[in-house]
Order: C-alpha cells, then structure tokens, then sequence
C-alpha cells in the first residue's frame, strides 16, 4: 500500500506536467509560428514480487509476479507541421512552406532559428544601412550567416523576396534590383532536438544535429519556398487541446484517488484489533 501512494503521487506530478502543456498550448494559439506540444510518458520500473519457481509439490510456475511502479514524463515533443498561412499588412511578413526555419543573431552572438517571419527593417548602427530583423529586433540571416541588408537609398516598402529567398528593391525608374543576398533557410533532421528558449525561438544541440543549409547542402532534401505578405499562424488545434484537458484531469483525479484508497486501507490496517 506504501508503494500505491507513490505510484499515485508520481501519477498526479506527470499529469500536471501534462497540463502544463496543454494550458501553454492553448496560451499560443494566436502566437506567430508556434508549434504544438505533447507529453510523452514512459513506465517506470517494474520490481519483481517473485521469480519463476515451483510449488511444494514441484509443479512448475513459469510466470513471475511483478508490480508497476506507475508512470513518469519521459519526454515533451513538439509537433512540426505546417500552420495556415495568415495574409498580413507587414510587407516584409514572411512564411514559409516547407520544413525549413529562419536564422537569426541574438544579443550573445549566438544563432537562433525560428518560424516567425514577421519581420520588418531597422537603421543599423551606424546609420548607413538598413538592417532586416525579427519581431524582437534580432538581425536575420542570410544563407551566408550574414545580416540581410539594404544599401543607402533604397526604399525599405518596395523590397520584394522571392520564393527562394532572393532580396531585391526597386530603383526610382521602376526596374528591380538585386541585393545579392538570399534569406537563409535551414533543416535539422532531428527538430524535436531543438531546445527552447524565449521569445518563440529555438537554438541547435547535439540531439537536433547540426542546421543544414538548404542553400548549399548536397544532401537529398525537400527545399521549402517563401511567400511574401503573409505569416504562419500557431498549429495549436482548440478542439484537441480541450478534449486533452480534460483526459489529463481525470487521469490527474483518478491517480489522486489511488492515494485516497490507499490511505483508508492503511487506515483500516490500523484500526484493526486482535
């Protein structure tokens, strides 16, 4: 009975885990770009109340008696697919379609990659240039890992990008020109390896692999494309995501009750008189 309690208890922390996930889902359903999570559960360990052996009379038992020890998160994942396209009045609001993520500074050095191309254009340092940066105001990247950048003298409202990322502007006679850059795209073939940090963005580890530019790889890949004037929406689903509360809290009432019975059975054990 002693072990009941725990298994209850280690029951009722996972599904609040759970919870958690659901109420942060539900948090972001309007959040440009975010991607949906799950909680993954595993079983515990399972201790051996006896062994194969035999009766007093030799019989063979073949079957060994074992009890659970309940359940525990073993992992959160996140669910990649594609958000619906939102049209935007931003007309450097950027998605894409495909599998690929964005690449952006942060204020470390670091890179960070996301899915949320809403962004727009901020004067550089030294005022010469036009710098293209996220939400946050972290610099985009190129496919070279360099800022995407507009020279002196172009118009930030007449920039045009490409399906495939190429940058270009419009000069005062109407004709476009390119900047030579292309908006970085890149893979990872492991993207629940990715981990999370602030603001919607996502940084590589050893689990995720190493990002693959989709500019320059040779490997045999699926490219993803970019449509200008629009953003990805969340890929959270309302509907599931109040059917999953609710599964989690009766599974969260029913570990809680596992505690309950077995605290009146010792209970019970107790009070009991010779």
């Amino acid at each position: 009975m002693l072990r009941s309690l725990w298994t209850g208890a280690v029951g009722m922390k996972s599904q609040m885990t759970a919870l958690d996930t659901v109420a942060n889902n539900l948090a972001n359903v309007n959040t440009t770009g975010y991607k949906t999570q799950s909680t993954q559960f595993k079983s515990l360990l399972y201790q051996t109340i006896q062994t194969e052996t035999t009766t007093s009379n030799g019989d063979p038992k073949p079957t060994t008696a074992q009890v659970g020890l309940g359940a525990r998160v073993a992992s959160i994942n996140s669910a990649y697919t594609q958000g619906a396209m939102l049209a935007s009045d931003n007309n450097m609001a950027l998605t894409i379609s495909g599998s690929a993520f964005f690449a952006v500074s942060g204020v470390d050095g670091g890179t960070y990659y996301t899915r949320n191309g809403d962004f727009g254009w901020s004067t550089s340092d030294d005022a010469n240039t036009l710098v293209l940066t996220d939400s946050n105001g972290y610099p985009v990247l190129d496919t070279q890992g360099n800022g995407v950048t507009l020279p002196v003298g172009a118009g930030a409202d007449s920039v045009t990008v490409s399906s495939t990322g190429v940058v270009a502007y419009k000069l005062a006679d109407g004709t476009y020109v390119e900047t030579g850059q292309t908006i970085g795209l890149y893979q990872f073939s492991n993207p629940n390896g990715l981990e999370k940090t602030s603001n919607n963005l996502l940084q590589a580890t050893e689990a995720s692999g190493d990002p693959i530019n989709e500019a320059t790889t040779n490997l045999n890949i699926t490219t993803s494309t970019i449509a200008q004037g629009y953003l990805e929406g969340s890929n959270v689903n309302v509907a599931d995501e109040m059917v999953n509360m609710i599964i989690t809290q009766r599974a969260y009432e029913m570990n809680s009750k596992v505690i309950t019975t077995s605290d009146t059975m010792l209970e019970t054990a107790n009070n009991l008189r010779r």
